[in-house]
Protein backbone atom coordinates (compact mmCIF):
# COMPACT_ATOMS: atom_id res chain seq x y z
CA UNK A 1 0.00 0.00 0.00
CA UNK A 2 1.32 3.65 -1.08
CA UNK A 3 0.77 6.46 1.52
CA UNK A 4 0.30 10.13 0.42
CA UNK A 5 0.14 13.08 2.72
CA UNK A 6 -1.19 16.85 1.37
CA UNK A 7 -1.61 19.70 3.06
CA UNK A 8 -4.17 22.69 2.70
CA UNK A 9 -4.29 25.95 3.15
CA UNK A 10 -7.40 28.79 2.62
CA UNK A 11 -8.14 31.86 3.82
CA UNK A 12 -10.93 34.79 3.07
CA UNK A 13 -12.21 38.00 4.05
CA UNK A 14 -14.99 38.21 6.19
CA UNK A 15 -17.92 41.47 4.60
CA UNK A 16 -20.91 42.44 5.46
CA UNK A 17 -24.36 40.62 3.49
CA UNK A 18 -22.86 37.41 2.87
CA UNK A 19 -23.63 34.20 4.42
CA UNK A 20 -21.06 32.11 6.38
CA UNK A 21 -20.35 28.68 5.22
CA UNK A 22 -18.02 26.51 6.76
CA UNK A 23 -17.31 22.54 6.26
CA UNK A 24 -20.53 22.32 4.27
CA UNK A 25 -23.06 23.72 6.65
CA UNK A 26 -24.35 27.38 7.08
CA UNK A 27 -23.83 29.12 10.34
CA UNK A 28 -25.48 32.38 11.74
CA UNK A 29 -23.16 35.21 11.66
CA UNK A 30 -23.76 38.82 11.07
CA UNK A 31 -21.17 38.82 8.23
CA UNK A 32 -19.99 35.70 5.56
CA UNK A 33 -17.04 35.06 3.73
CA UNK A 34 -15.93 36.71 0.33
CA UNK A 35 -15.01 34.80 -2.71
CA UNK A 36 -16.07 33.79 -5.83
CA UNK A 37 -18.28 30.38 -4.57
CA UNK A 38 -19.87 30.13 -1.16
CA UNK A 39 -15.94 30.88 0.14
CA UNK A 40 -16.04 27.78 2.42
CA UNK A 41 -12.69 28.40 3.58
CA UNK A 42 -12.59 24.90 5.44
CA UNK A 43 -13.34 23.31 2.40
CA UNK A 44 -11.08 24.75 0.08
CA UNK A 45 -7.94 23.87 2.36
CA UNK A 46 -9.86 20.62 2.38
CA UNK A 47 -9.83 20.44 -1.56
CA UNK A 48 -6.25 21.72 -1.73
CA UNK A 49 -4.98 19.22 0.56
CA UNK A 50 -6.54 16.20 -1.34
CA UNK A 51 -5.51 17.74 -4.78
CA UNK A 52 -2.02 17.94 -3.29
CA UNK A 53 -1.71 14.82 -2.38
CA UNK A 54 -2.61 12.62 -4.91
CA UNK A 55 -0.56 15.41 -7.16
CA UNK A 56 -3.05 17.12 -8.87
CA UNK A 57 -2.29 20.76 -8.68
CA UNK A 58 -4.97 22.65 -6.44
CA UNK A 59 -8.50 23.83 -6.30
CA UNK A 60 -7.46 27.37 -8.63
CA UNK A 61 -6.65 24.91 -11.42
CA UNK A 62 -9.15 22.67 -11.40
CA UNK A 63 -11.88 25.58 -10.28
CA UNK A 64 -10.63 28.75 -11.60
CA UNK A 65 -12.35 31.93 -9.64
CA UNK A 66 -12.65 33.07 -13.49
CA UNK A 67 -15.12 30.69 -14.42
CA UNK A 68 -18.70 31.64 -14.03
CA UNK A 69 -19.64 27.84 -13.95
CA UNK A 70 -18.12 28.35 -10.37
CA UNK A 71 -19.78 31.85 -9.77
CA UNK A 72 -21.63 31.09 -6.08
CA UNK A 73 -21.67 27.89 -6.18
CA UNK A 74 -21.86 25.24 -3.12
CA UNK A 75 -18.28 24.43 -2.31
CA UNK A 76 -19.77 21.31 -0.97
CA UNK A 77 -20.24 20.35 -5.00
CA UNK A 78 -16.45 21.35 -5.23
CA UNK A 79 -14.96 18.83 -2.91
CA UNK A 80 -17.41 15.86 -4.39
CA UNK A 81 -15.52 17.00 -7.82
CA UNK A 82 -12.50 16.91 -5.67
CA UNK A 83 -13.04 13.34 -4.35
CA UNK A 84 -14.16 12.17 -7.82
CA UNK A 85 -10.60 13.36 -9.05
CA UNK A 86 -8.68 11.63 -6.40
CA UNK A 87 -10.40 8.42 -6.56
CA UNK A 88 -10.13 8.03 -10.27
CA UNK A 89 -6.08 7.83 -9.88
CA UNK A 90 -6.78 5.07 -7.27
CA UNK A 91 -7.07 6.91 -3.90
CA UNK A 92 -8.47 6.58 -0.85
CA UNK A 93 -9.19 8.98 2.18
CA UNK A 94 -6.94 7.48 5.04
CA UNK A 95 -8.38 11.14 7.08
CA UNK A 96 -8.31 14.70 7.53
CA UNK A 97 -7.25 16.89 9.63
CA UNK A 98 -8.57 20.29 9.54
CA UNK A 99 -7.97 23.81 11.87
CA UNK A 100 -10.11 26.66 11.01
CA UNK A 101 -8.79 30.10 12.53
CA UNK A 102 -11.87 32.58 13.51
CA UNK A 103 -12.11 34.93 16.52
CA UNK A 104 -16.12 35.04 15.84
CA UNK A 105 -18.48 33.09 15.54
CA UNK A 106 -17.31 30.14 17.91
CA UNK A 107 -17.37 27.05 15.84
CA UNK A 108 -17.19 24.24 18.43
CA UNK A 109 -20.67 24.15 18.69
CA UNK A 110 -20.78 23.43 15.02
CA UNK A 111 -17.92 20.84 14.64
CA UNK A 112 -20.28 17.40 15.17
CA UNK A 113 -22.54 19.22 12.24
CA UNK A 114 -19.26 19.80 9.86
CA UNK A 115 -18.05 16.52 10.82
CA UNK A 116 -21.29 14.63 9.04
CA UNK A 117 -22.21 16.65 6.33
CA UNK A 118 -18.34 16.22 5.20
CA UNK A 119 -18.36 12.68 6.00
CA UNK A 120 -21.64 12.24 3.63
CA UNK A 121 -19.78 14.13 1.04
CA UNK A 122 -16.71 12.67 0.92
CA UNK A 123 -18.03 9.02 1.64
CA UNK A 124 -15.99 8.22 4.34
CA UNK A 125 -16.48 7.40 8.46
CA UNK A 126 -16.99 10.80 10.65
CA UNK A 127 -14.11 9.54 12.54
CA UNK A 128 -11.70 9.63 10.18
CA UNK A 129 -12.46 13.44 9.87
CA UNK A 130 -10.95 15.55 12.46
CA UNK A 131 -11.74 19.16 12.87
CA UNK A 132 -10.15 21.77 15.52
CA UNK A 133 -11.27 25.26 15.86
CA UNK A 134 -8.35 28.14 17.25
CA UNK A 135 -8.34 31.65 17.70
CA UNK A 136 -5.19 33.63 16.94
CA UNK A 137 -5.48 35.51 20.48
CA UNK A 138 -6.82 38.89 18.83
CA UNK A 139 -3.58 39.00 16.88
CA UNK A 140 -3.29 39.78 12.94
CA UNK A 141 -6.40 39.98 10.22
CA UNK A 142 -7.75 36.90 11.76
CA UNK A 143 -7.81 38.65 15.29
CA UNK A 144 -9.53 41.45 13.97
CA UNK A 145 -11.87 39.66 12.42
CA UNK A 146 -11.29 40.60 9.18
CA UNK A 147 -10.87 37.11 7.78
CA UNK A 148 -11.22 33.46 8.33
CA UNK A 149 -8.35 30.85 7.56
CA UNK A 150 -8.18 26.93 7.41
CA UNK A 151 -5.30 24.20 7.63
CA UNK A 152 -5.78 20.73 6.85
CA UNK A 153 -3.73 18.06 5.87
CA UNK A 154 -5.03 14.49 4.75
CA UNK A 155 -3.77 11.10 4.32
CA UNK A 156 -4.71 9.34 1.02
CA UNK A 157 -3.82 5.62 0.19
CA UNK A 158 -3.31 3.67 -3.05
CA UNK A 159 -3.86 -0.21 -3.03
Amino acid sequence: MKIKVGFGFDVHRLVPERELWLGGIRIEHSTGLAGHSDADVLIHALCDALLGAANLRDIGFHFPDTAAQFKNIDSKILLLKTVDLIRKEGYEIGNADITVCAEQPKLNPHIPAMKEKLAEVMHIQEEDISIKATTTEKLGFTGREEGISAYAVVLLEKK
